[in-house]
């Protein structure tokens, strides 16, 4: 039985306090990072070819993350019928932003990339907080000696566009380029690309360069002709997986709140279903969520479905991870049973 922390100690409702991710604790020490999972804001939108307002990202889905700031022990979901993110069990931290250097890209990469880095060599799961689509770039940089050590990881993409474009003008880092960055990297093994649709930012010789760099590209009607089943049995079994969410996937009648909306997106439970059963399928291992620039949907709306989408995914991968652990333990635990009956027999 899960214990509330209200009982004994403050009420702390969602308005009261200082707003870190879903009102975890704060840790400013990068060296210091003891956790399951740490939040990293990116607050960067120099990137962005029209609307920009990302560099708000952050801080508004923060600010929406106080919603879900669970003092029950944790988030019951009576449809699955699990406790996920249970007190005591799943410890998260909010590492705050990684610097940014107004005008300064390159640097401003790097910044962001140091602060996976850090997160990953603290063996937690990096959760980023976008800022626009090319904050995916460093994030994905920051994989480099982690996958050297553990194995390829594998993208997955939720997004109304490509994000294939190599080079215009000499941009190669731009909020169009981050998915043709991440497919030349050697340690990238493929990508699914999840709800592209419409006129995109990326032209035909894009997509054929995709699809022969490895890439799985479904729009949102042939994922829906599909079925949340046959789209994931698509994904690769048993890999580790980067999940790059892109709030403009979405409908626009649920997130308007991004600078390059898109209609005919999905909505909420379908990027639901296929996340909760991507956690199950394999070991997800990185996580960006991007693109939310709050100044155009003043009701707060997508900033959280943006807070949503990451508490429950987040909740769903600490799950998985713990069922697979008794799992082992289970099959160590009747290993050494038989081994005793064989010595015994």
């Amino acid at each position: 039985m899960t214990s509330n922390s209200y009982e004994t100690g403050r009420l702390n409702l969602p308005f009261v306090g200082i707003c870190t991710f879903g009102k975890y604790p704060y840790q400013p020490d990068w060296d210091a990072i003891d956790a399951d999972v740490a939040i990293l804001g990116a607050p960067f939108d120099c990137g962005t070819q029209w609307r920009a307002g990302t560099r708000f990202g952050p801080r508004s889905i923060r600010e929406a993350s106080t919603l879900f700031s669970f003092g029950h022990g944790g988030a019951y979901d009576h449809e699955d019928d699990v406790t996920y993110l249970p007190s005591g069990a799943v410890s998260i931290v909010d590492i705050g932003d990684a610097d940014i250097v107004h005008t300064d890209t390159m640097k401003s990469h790097a910044n962001i990339e140091f602060g996976v880095r850090k997160i990953l060599e603290a063996g937690a799961l990096p959760v980023v907080l976008g800022g626009d689509h090319s904050i995916n770039i460093p994030c994905i940089n920051a994989f480099a000696e982690d996958c050297e050590k553990n194995g390829p990881i594998h993208i997955v993409q939720i997004d109304a566009h490509l994000d294939f474009v190599d080079e215009r003008h000499g941009v190669r880092y731009g909020h169009g380029n981050p998915m043709r960055r991440a497919a030349e990297k050697p340690y990238v093994s493929g990508l699914s690309q999840l709800g592209i649709r419409n006129v995109s930012s990326t032209a035909k010789e894009g997509y054929e360069d995709a699809r022969n760099m490895g890439s799985d590209i479904l729009s949102v009607r042939q994922i829906r002709a599909l079925g949340t089943a046959a789209v994931v049995g698509r994904i690769p079994a048993g890999a580790r997986y980067y999940v790059t969410i892109d709030i403009d996937g979405f409908d626009p009648s649920i997130a308007p709140g991004t600078g390059t909306p898109s209609h005919g997106g999905f909505i909420y439970y379908e990027v639901l279903e296929i996340l909760a059963a991507l956690a199950k399928r394999g070991d997800i291992v990185g996580i960006d969520l991007v693109e939310v620039a709050p100044d155009y949907d003043h009701t707060g709306g997508t900033a959280i479905l943006a807070a949503q989408v990451l508490m429950n995914l987040i909740g769903r991968i600490m799950h998985a991870k713990a069922a697979l652990r008794q799992c082992r333990h289970a099959r160590s635990s009747s290993d050494r049973l038989a081994a005793q009956r064989v010595l015994q027999g």
